[in-house]
């Protein structure tokens, strides 16, 4: 399954369109099996050939960031898994979906 379905393709709002929000609309939540990186999409747009995406991450810091379709589609996890779609998710208001930090 891709990471970026068509369905959520059409679903996102682009990039910036929520910045004025304080609660913004999360729409997916992808991650990388065997490790903490997980990334809440917010909003997405085409630039050039690739996706560019505006959400929250987990990772080495947890905070707002931009990050490219082509990036989380090459990366690969210690055991060589690949970043998933996290199909139990359902989307929502930041902080009803996304965890914070702390926790």
């Amino acid at each position: 399954m891709p990471l970026l379905s068509e369905e959520l393709r059409a679903q996102l709002p682009s990039l910036y369109s929520q910045e004025a929000e304080s609660e913004p609309f999360v729409y997916a939540r992808w991650f990388l099996p065997g490790t903490d990186w997980v990334w809440y999409v917010i909003e997405g747009e085409a630039a050039s050939e690739d996706y560019v995406l505006f959400g929250f991450v987990f990772g080495i810091e947890n905070e707002f960031g931009y990050f490219q379709l082509s990036e989380l589609e090459s990366l690969r996890s210690p055991t060589g898994a690949c970043v998933e779609c996290d199909l139990t998710f359902t989307e929502g208001r930041l902080t009803d979906v996304v965890p914070a930090p702390d926790s």
